[in-house]
């Protein structure tokens, strides 16, 4: 007698994912961030160059708190972005491929981007 096998029901909210998932899930989803928001940023720095008005009105867009924070998320996003892109350039270049390095990496990762863009920002605002 065969027994039929069921599908296993996953629960993707319960799923733990390691430091690496996570920081290669995020490098992700910063690239995209990245991606879209590049052309809104280039167009609006660009009409700054236009007249000295168009600076003004950029002075007084970026000085809200709200847009000082979306930028500071950009920068965050920017930060990720390169710091796991060199991980993994290093990591297709088979450097720290042993599973203590590559968290350790991951982990580091995931706080120089955090710490880099605290100073950052806090410098910046």
């Amino acid at each position: 007698m065969q027994t039929k096998q069921r599908p296993v029901f996953l629960e993707i909210p319960n799923i733990r994912l390691p430091i690496p998932g996570i920081v290669s899930i995020l490098h992700r989803i910063s690239g995209v961030i990245l991606f879209v928001s590049l052309p809104l940023l280039l167009c609006f720095l660009a009409g700054t160059l236009s007249s000295e008005s168009a600076f003004a009105t950029y002075q007084s867009v970026v000085s809200h708190p709200l847009v000082k924070l979306a930028l500071i998320g950009l920068l965050w996003a920017y930060l990720h972005h390169s710091i796991a892109g060199i991980r993994f350039l290093l990591l297709d270049a088979h450097k720290g491929l042993e599973l203590h390095t590559a968290r350790a990496t991951a982990k580091f990762t995931l706080v120089a981007a955090l710490v880099l863009t605290v100073i950052l920002g806090a410098w910046l605002w």
